[in-house]
């Protein structure tokens, strides 16, 4: 079972000035992919900071698949090459194919009368210097994202596999959809997911969530409050639907007694009051 870590870079993300969206999406389509997530690290632009998340994440259960977000670019605070490359004991190399595209967009700055020193064009083909045996994510496009496989990679007993991917929401979506979907995360079976809308207090049901952890540990549970209530279970087809009959049966039997309706139409009641206050 292939599992997954989420390593996101960015000072102005703990400085509360730019939302992360790229962890959300990412869960999102690991979820699709059955591929459990199990971390997800927010970390400042710094080089022990970045080490000891991925340290972390690298230690848990493989295979594994780590992938990291923000912090390619040229600017001075932009390290996440560098930072994985040490945190791997790796070196950096210039990727010859990500210095051509490079070299392209500083012409194109040249032509547009801009002058392109030799420290102007240091700092920007820092874009093209990644850790020592990358290779690149398949179908990236024009921006840097790179995969660094570790003791043989997600396809090895024991291995994982590191990407790198840029911070730029729209461009890690491009990523993980035309790179990432197609070849590293396509391994595990698909989960299943059932949902069970109930107009009750959850606490109600937690005699059926006793009987589902006790008799189904391998779904995962989760109750959301709103209007309606919630009731979602993941994990493979045979016992999401075992489950999800413990919490039908139970749901049923509050349908049918006079306690449950009461109950029912006394905590509609209280959501709809809830809501009308907090919009006044």
């Amino acid at each position: 079972m292939l599992r997954a870590s989420i390593v996101v870079i960015g000072d102005e993300l703990l400085g509360g000035f730019v939302r992360d969206a790229n962890s959300h999406f990412i869960a999102q389509r690991l979820q699709v992919h059955g591929v459990p997530l199990d971390r997800v690290h927010v970390v400042p632009d710094e080089f022990d900071a970045i080490d000891e998340a991925l340290q972390a994440e690298l230690a848990r259960e493989r295979p594994r698949l780590v992938l990291t977000t923000g912090g390619i670019g040229s600017t001075p605070d932009d390290i996440t090459f560098e930072a994985v490359a040490a945190s791997l004991g790796l070196g950096v190399e210039e990727d010859p194919v990500l210095a051509e595209r490079l070299e392209g967009a500083l012409a194109w700055t040249e032509a547009q009368g801009i002058e392109v020193d030799d420290h102007f064009r240091h700092m920007f083909l820092r874009m093209a210097r990644v850790p020592v045996g990358a290779t690149h994510v398949p179908a990236a496009g024009w921006a840097p994202a790179v995969q660094v496989d570790v003791d043989g990679g997600i396809d090895a007993d024991g291995g994982a596999t590191v990407v790198v991917l840029p911070g730029v929401p729209s461009q890690t979506r491009q990523i993980v959809r035309d790179g990432i979907e197609p070849t590293l995360v396509g391994r595990n079976p698909a989960w299943t997911v059932t949902e069970l809308p109930h107009g009750y207090p959850e606490s109600v049901l937690n005699p059926a969530f006793a009987v589902l952890v006790a008799e189904h540990p391998e779904v995962k549970l989760g109750s959301y409050p709103g209007d309606p209530m919630l009731v979602r279970l993941q994990g493979e087809p045979e016992a999401v639907a075992a489950a999800a009959a413990v919490v039908q049966q139970h749901l049923d039997a509050l349908d049918a007694s006079p306690a449950g309706e009461r109950l029912r139409e006394a905590w509609t009641a209280r959501l709809a009051r809830a809501e009308q206050d907090g919009a006044t």
